[in-house]
């Protein structure tokens, strides 16, 4: 089963109180898991990479097989699919753990989408630090 997963993360300040955001949707474009969570004080950069993994998570908990992956982060996009390097050693980590989900399943797909194509996700970005 393919999935369509589409995460972001966010921090109001960077670092600053940070959040992710997860829509999952099924082959006809249903949502089938959405949510968000609250993260603490994070960068920008560990909020989009953090709702990547969760994503990824959710979506096998879900059964999914394949999934199609939607971050509007060019630069998760370019270090998951090892175009740039990871100098920073926290986002060094959150790779090893991204690259060890996206292991669980037959094919993994990235693209970079611009913000106004992941607005579901950032929407739970901003309702979970609402919240706060």
């Amino acid at each position: 089963m393919k999935l369509k997963i589409y995460s972001d993360g966010g921090a109001r300040g960077n670092p600053g109180p940070a959040a992710t955001g997860v829509v999952i949707k099924d082959k006809d474009d249903k949502i089938v898991a959405e949510f968000g969570e609250y993260l603490g004080n994070q960068t920008n950069n560990f909020a989009e990479y953090t709702a990547f993994i969760q994503a990824l998570k959710k979506a096998k908990t879900l059964g999914a097989t394949e999934v199609e992956s939607f971050v509007d982060s060019q630069l998760l996009e370019k270090q998951i699919k090892r175009e740039w390097k990871i100098k920073e050693p926290t986002l060094q980590k959150l790779f090893i753990e991204a690259w060890n989900a996206m292991q669980e399943f037959k094919k993994v797909e990235i693209k970079h989408i611009r913000r106004e194509y992941n607005k579901e996700a950032d929407a739970w970005v901003n309702k979970t630090l609402d919240q706060q």
